[in-house]
């Protein structure tokens, strides 16, 4: 029997927020680097914020690279945050010659350089809804989430695209396959909407 939610921790991310999200809603999510853990747990979250590279350095040097690939692969319930969604993909112009997880086709660019585009995104967006991912159950139409990064992803199959949001281009905010959803806005900082996603998420692990 699995038990909880493991957040995982290797150096990067926003974790104790994300756990106190989990907390607020009345369900045990724990922040852990131990692979067995991860393994026994009912879902996965994994956080992330900083650089591609480096955060993908931090996964491998964890030994928690192969623990995510295997937890995503047996279709466990699975929520990638910000990098944390970014490293899901094969690539980031970001980190040239960094090999990411690979688990989704694709790949991640920089926001063009434009007059009067700010980079990174910092601060509040639409999510246009391109498909009705179990995660956004109930969520609106034009939901507004937080958001802070300068890079998104171009999957190469746009059936795994979940939303848009347009920031001088209109780009995937979030991808969804079977049990996977992941999002390059920050739910634990997107209040309302963003709890509304994690309680989802929390139905999923029951599947309900």
């Amino acid at each position: 029997m699995r038990h909880g939610i493991a957040i995982v921790d290797y150096g990067a991310g926003n974790l104790r927020s994300v756990e106190k999200a989990f907390a607020s809603l009345g369900c045990a999510a724990e922040v852990t680097r131990d692979p067995a853990r991860i393994a026994a747990a009912a879902g996965v979250v994994l956080p992330g914020q900083g650089a591609f590279g480096a955060c993908m350095r931090g996964l491998e040097g964890a030994g928690l690279a192969e623990p995510v690939r295997a937890v995503v692969r047996a279709g466990r319930p699975f929520l990638g945050i910000c990098v944390g969604m970014q490293l899901l993909f094969e690539e980031s112009e970001e980190s040239p010659g960094v090999a990411g997880l690979g688990l989704l086709p694709g790949r991640i660019v920089r926001f063009p350089s434009r007059a009067g585009l700010k980079v990174p995104q910092m601060g509040w967006n639409q999510l246009h809804i391109v498909q009705p991912a179990p995660v956004l159950a109930g969520i609106a139409e034009g939901s507004w989430v937080y958001f802070a990064h300068s890079y998104y992803p171009v999957p190469t199959d746009p059936g795994l695209v979940a939303t848009r949001t347009a920031y001088g281009v209109e780009y995937a905010s979030s991808v969804w396959r079977g049990n996977l959803f992941a999002g390059v806005f920050h739910p634990e900082k997107s209040q309302r909407v963003g709890l509304a996603i994690f309680a989802n998420f929390i139905r999923m692990l029951a599947g309900e």
